[in-house]
């Protein structure tokens, strides 16, 4: 898939780095969009997306569709890379658990290709081979929800926020669920060329520049199920009880266990703090009343337990980038009211 194409104009090399079952989207997806930049320029410029592999010969990816390297990581190691693009794998045991997979051969390959890069950006699971290979310590960086506890479990020195769609820190990228890689490429697209490129492209694939409400990654019911019972248990208190009081203390007395216990098992089961995820519940429902009701803000506030509008504002500005009225402006699944209209 090497679009490189006869143009003489500047492109930049991207290198997307290619191992036995890897994701296929995650390969394929990105450079979809990086090919329409070239359409949108007038002079031609834009990228050049190479696929690297250990070997020349063809890589059977976990969908079983076989895809042809461009280069081997040698070739690929003497050329300027601007961005080093890692998806990655995943393996499903037999209950249904996710767990993200990292060849040592890969994330040895992928340090070297790092050093040459410009940048470096992990597509969805791919985050967990930028963490072996030591590129995300000391930094914030997301993967995809199903595999962000293992994440946080296994890198203690890795910040990691299991809400947004992508994160950036410094000159490292991280992104998100699947679909969340054409999010990704369109915010490096904006880097490099500016937004109203990028807002061009994004129009050709029928999408947001910047996801302008929801761009928390997944809901809270999504979940996948906790592996103690005391924290499932906390889990299905906290959704029930949404209103009441739910600090740390309140929580930690509920499970009967100390604070400092209850936020080491939050970290390391469900990658984020007890107080961030109260708060990721709350704006869960909340958005589901700005969809499905007319009720009015304070109501919501008070129903979904914000206290006040103030603070169901702050809530989804900090979660979503967005405010309640623009997000139920987009979203909303029922026809508001003649007066409102």
């Amino acid at each position: 898939m090497d679009s490189t194409g006869s143009s003489t104009a500047a492109q930049l090399l991207i290198v997307i780095v290619l191992f036995e079952g890897v994701d296929l989207l995650d390969v394929t997806g990105p450079p979809e969009v990086f090919s329409l930049v070239r359409r949108e320029t007038d002079d031609g410029s834009g990228y050049r997306v190479v696929l690297a592999a250990a070997g020349p010969g063809p890589v059977t990816t976990a969908a079983g569709v076989r895809i042809l390297p461009d280069l081997t990581f040698d070739q690929a190691a003497e050329r300027p890379i601007d961005t080093l693009l890692v998806p990655g794998s995943v393996e499903v045991d037999g209950e249904g658990r996710v767990r993200a997979l990292t060849d040592p051969a890969v994330v040895e390959r992928v340090r070297a290709l790092a050093a040459r890069a410009r940048r470096v950006a992990s597509v969805c699971v791919g985050a967990h081979l930028l963490a072996a290979a030591g590129l995300l310590d000391g930094k914030r960086a997301t993967t995809h929800w199903s595999t962000a506890g293992q994440l946080a479990a296994e890198y203690p020195g890795i910040e990691v926020d299991a809400d947004p769609i992508f994160v950036r820190d410094g000159e490292v990228w991280t992104g998100a669920g699947i679909s969340a890689c054409l999010d990704l490429s369109l915010a490096l697209v904006a880097e490099d060329f500016g937004e109203e490129l990028a807002l061009r492209v994004a129009r050709q694939l029928v999408m947001y520049l910047k996801r302008p409400g929801g761009q928390s990654q997944f809901s809270v019911p999504l979940e996948p199920v906790s592996a103690t019972r005391r924290i499932e248990g906390l889990r299905h208190h906290i959704r029930r009880n949404l209103t009441g009081r739910l600090t740390v203390p309140d929580l930690a007395a509920h499970a009967h266990v100390s604070e400092r216990q209850l936020v080491r098992i939050f970290k390391a089961e469900l990658g984020t703090t007890p107080s961030a995820y109260v708060e990721s519940a709350r704006v869960e429902l909340a958005r589901h009343r700005l969809e499905s009701t007319d009720d009015t803000l304070e109501r919501i506030a008070a129903a979904c337990g914000f206290g006040t509008t103030d603070t169901l504002v702050r809530a989804f500005r900090r979660r979503l980038d967005t405010t309640p009225t623009d997000y139920r402006q987009r979203f909303r699944t029922v026809t508001p009211p003649a007066a409102a209209r």
